[in-house]
Formats: C-alpha cells, structure tokens, sequence
C-alpha cells in the first residue's frame, strides 16, 4: 500500500505488528495466524423500537485470538463501528493481555448505533437481543468469551447481558463470570470504574521514574510538576487527570468534543467537571483561555499529553505541531503510523495504548477470578491482618516505651479492603509491563520506538504459547 493511501485502523495494527515482527526470530507462518483474527461474528437482527417501529440493528463480535481462553474485550455502543474497527481492536486486547500478563485471548464487540438516540428501554431490548444472538452461536460464556464495557457502554449494559445470559443457562454455577464491568452489586469489583485511567497514570509514572528515558525528553525524574494536556474527559480521561493532580501535576490542558481549555497554573479537573454539568460544555471555565477546536489541545505546550478520546486524531499532517515531549496513549490507536514516524524523528517519547491502558481489561481479569471463586477479595483476611497489625504495633509500642501518632496508626493496622488490593494489583502489573517492555527496548538498539519494544514482548509471548501447545489437529 503506498504511503499517500491512507492506512484502516486494521491495517495500522498490521503494520505496527509487521514492524516489531522483524526483530523476532519466530517462523512466518506463526507470525500471520497470530495476526490473523480467528473469528469474525458479523450479524443483522430487528428490534421493536417504542413507537411501533421495527429497527433491523447491525453488530459485531470478533474473537481474535484462542492461544488462551476465554477471549475478552469490550463492546462499545457507536454509530462509527464496523468491522475493520473491531477487527483492529480485537487485535489490540490480544497484544494488551500478553503484555500485562492477563490470560486472555483478545475480543471486541460493536452495536453500530447512537446509544443517545435511544431510550433506554430500547437499548435494553438492543443489549439483551445481541447477548442472545451471542449465546446462539457460542460466541460469550465464562470460559469462551467474556465481554466487558466500552465506549457508549457501561455497567448498565453489563448487567443486561448478565441477566440475559443468566436466564438463557438457568443453573450455571459461573454464570456471573460471562462478563466483566458489572455494578458491584451484581458481581461487580470495586476499583473497576477508575481502572483504566489509574493504568495509564502507574505506566506513565513508572516510565517517569526512568532516569535515562527522562535524559532521552528533556525532564526531570517523576511525575511531580509536570504539565499534562488531557483530551477526552470520559471515564478514562477524567480518572487519569485526576491521579496526576492527585500525584502533584498540573493539568494546564482539557480538551472535549465542544472545545479546548487552557489554563498554565493548572485547571481544577472537578470544578471543571462541574461547569461542564451545569452550563453544558468545558467552555468559558473561569480563568481559562478558550480554543474552538478540540483537537487545538493536541498541539498545546505541555511535558505530557494524554489523548484519551478516539482512534487516530494524531496524524502525519498534526504531529509535527505536537509540542509534548512524551505522549501518553490513553485511547485505544490515537497515533497512526505516519505520527509514530514523526515522533521517532523528532524524539517524542510515544508510551504505547496496547498496554497503557490495559488497567480497564486488568481489573476485569481480576473481576473474573472474583466471579469464579464466588468470594469478595479481602473477606478471608482483612480482620486477620488488622488484629496481626495491631498486636505487632502494640508490642513495638510496649518495647519502646513511644506511641505512635493516632493518624499512623490507623494505617498501619488496616486490614486491606477489595479497593485497596485491586489498585495494588493493578499498580504491580502495570510497573512489571513497564519494566518488561523497558528491558526488550534496552536488550536491542535498533528498535525504533516503545510500541515497538512493547509488539515484541506481545508477539513474543504469544508465540511461545502457539510453540508449546502446538497446532492442533
């Protein structure tokens, strides 16, 4: 394909894929059924909407990869999906699960329609239609295929597909594990919500935290002070503004579909929030400076810069006006191929989507294993660990003759809640990624970028498992 064509989302996997595939050693034939996606679910049924009409809905599951079970992957809600789209996001879950260690095959799902068009007893009777028709073909279950929220989807959705499920296999045992991203009253793990985003702010942090890389951008060690440019204020936007703030950053940039704001002392991401509930819209925050386009954001003067929007919204033709000195792929494929190029040369420091925002995906597994062992994390030995604490407090008190402060000592003795083990295991993931995609970059020169580095360690490991369990029949 010639470079002035512009590239689907699919084929821009392809190539970043193709890419890394070269500093591997695996057989070729390997290499092309891993990228191959292993099925594709393409379906057309009618749903009655509430004035009497009949609607005939086009949807979408693709299960990219079997080298582990179940497959898993979101199923957004958009008037954008098609089947290229889901293909390439399929694909992305694969390369994500391998990287962050979840045992997953990777899996998408996509209802073409606007959601914000429809009651939401229409969008019942949409959900609940395509769990059927999923169930019809053996294309969800616990140990199959376990799909999760995504954009225009959420814990709602979730809980529709559950009780669809549900009824259809009357009795199974596991049958709340065929789906992640529920309310946590329906089997659902706490920590969920804000998972992706609290992701993306451990995989930047820890890459901050690498001083050679820091040397390579021109900043400082840590996160502390640095000016970070967040587009999209969704769920995962907002979660991730939120930590950095939280971490000591400063937020001078949001950007959503109305509008751009700017701020250089650092925008309240709440009160932000705020306005755009009351008047509608991010626009004429006090104190801020406006910008009629969202994508304005993009090229603002910052350290950091979160896309956390759509696919492809950097290109070759917007990148060279990119200022941010480290980008931070919140989004699932915001940078195509042509701005990955742009970046390299100019020294950018891309962290890559496939596993920077794999915290949403990571809670999930996490959720499923809760699901299956039908038991809250931190039930078994939350009073254990308190009263252990305590008394091991306790005697330090008595040996020393000192106390220790009231506020200390409540942190020492708590006994961990389901909350505080899914951040820390979300925290440990996403800094063994890190370091693991760091050692694959520092183990051979000549590859390019991180999103390189990072297919590598995804082709690496799924090939190990192709090479092990062998083909079968």
């Amino acid at each position: 394909m010639s470079g002035t064509q512009t590239l689907s989302f699919f084929e821009s996997v392809e190539k970043s894929f193709d890419k890394a595939a070269q500093y591997t050693q695996w057989n070729p034939g390997v290499l092309e059924q891993i990228k191959a996606c292993n099925a594709v679910y393409r379906m057309r049924f009618p749903v009655k909407m509430d004035d009497g009409r009949i609607e005939v809905i086009e949807a979408y599951r693709v299960q990219h990869s079997h080298h582990k079970l179940p497959c898993k992957g979101g199923i957004r809600f958009a008037a954008e999906v098609n089947q290229d789209e889901v293909m390439a996001l399929a694909s992305l879950m694969t390369y994500k699960c391998a990287i962050v260690n979840v045992p997953f095959g990777g899996g998408k799902g996509g209802i073409k329609i606007n959601p914000k068009k429809y009651s939401s007893f229409e969008l019942e009777k949409i959900t609940r239609r395509y769990t059927a028709e999923l169930v019809k073909k053996n294309f969800i279950g616990p140990g199959i295929d376990v799909p999760a929220p995504d954009y225009g989807t959420g814990e709602k959705e979730m809980a529709w597909i559950l009780d669809t499920y549900a009824s259809i296999h009357a009795g199974e045992v596991d049958a709340m594990a065929c789906v992640t991203g529920k309310p946590v009253s329906q089997g659902g793990v706490r920590g969920r919500k804000e998972a992706t985003g609290l992701g993306v702010f451990f995989g930047i942090r820890e890459v901050c935290h690498i001083p050679e890389l820091m040397e390579k951008v021109g900043l400082t060690v840590g996160v502390e002070g640095k000016r970070v440019v967040v587009q999209g204020l969704g769920n995962v936007g907002y979660h991730s503004a939120l930590f950095f703030s939280r971490a000591g950053a400063k937020i001078i940039g949001l950007a959503e579909y109305e509008g751009s704001i700017y701020n250089e002392n650092g925008l309240d991401i709440d009160a932000v929030v705020a306005h755009r509930r009351d008047t509608g819209s991010i626009l004429n925050f006090p104190g801020a400076k406006n910008f009629a386009k969202n994508t304005d954001a993009l090229e603002m003067d910052c350290d950091i810069l979160i896309p956390a929007a759509l696919e492809q919204v950097i290109t070759g033709e917007n990148a060279p006006r990119v200022k941010a000195r480290i980008i931070g792929e919140a989004a699932n494929g915001p940078l195509t191929p042509e701005a990955d190029e742009e970046f390299i040369r100019k020294g950018t420091l891309v962290i890559p989507d496939m596993y920077l925002n794999a915290g949403g995906v990571t809670v999930s597994y996490f959720e499923w294993l809760k699901n299956l062992s039908h038991v809250r994390y931190g039930r078994m030995e939350k009073r254990f660990t308190e009263n252990l604490n305590t008394h091991i407090l306790t005697q330090m008190e008595e040996l020393t003759g000192k106390q220790v402060t009231q506020k200390e000592k409540q942190f020492i003795m708590h006994g961990p809640d389901e909350i505080d083990l899914v951040h820390s295991g979300l925290e440990e993931t996403m800094i063994t990624a890190t370091q693991e995609v760091m050692q694959v970059w520092r183990d051979n020169p000549n590859i390019p970028d991180m999103r390189t580095a990072a297919y590598v360690v995804a082709i690496n490991k799924v090939a190990t498992s192709y090479a092990e369990l062998g083909i079968f029949p």
